[in-house]
């Protein structure tokens, strides 16, 4: 009887624990999507669109350059995207060097030692925060 009620609890045990938990948040679920090419994106969806709504070799043509328009339209706009935050970078980054050289005017040559190593210290403070939360998001 008791090999049994072992038996029981181990079985229930390992059933749960091989039990895969649902991945969390978008960042998982891009962490799971393929990396595609748009071209490929677009042949994998009208496929999906072919067998779903049964179309015919006319409509998967019109379907095709309705698909190719968009990731055209959605390719531009990232990239403008990513323009808009190179530019944002980069005006902090002159702000923060401005800022920085206004300090350092002020500062006495040991003072500005101790800045620097108190920047130093913050830049490392912030990257391990950065990894850490990278090693959160790959746990989940």
């Amino acid at each position: 009887m008791k090999k049994m009620f072992a038996l029981a609890v181990l079985m229930i045990g390992m059933t749960s624990f091989a039990q895969e938990k649902p991945a969390e948040g978008k960042r998982a679920e891009k962490a799971r999507m393929e990396k595609l090419t748009p071209e490929q994106r677009n042949e994998k969806h009208l496929k999906k669109l072919t067998t779903d709504l049964n179309l015919s070799e006319s409509q998967q043509k019109q379907m095709a350059a309705v698909l190719s328009e968009q990731s055209a339209k959605r390719e531009a706009k990232r990239a403008e995207r990513e323009k808009v935050m190179e530019a944002k970078r980069s005006e902090r980054k002159a702000e923060m060097e401005a800022t920085d050289a206004k300090i350092k005017a002020i500062l006495t040559p040991e003072q500005t030692k101790k800045w620097e190593a108190m920047k130093t210290e913050r830049r490392e403070k912030a990257k391990e925060k950065l990894q850490d939360r990278k090693k959160r998001a790959e746990k989940k």
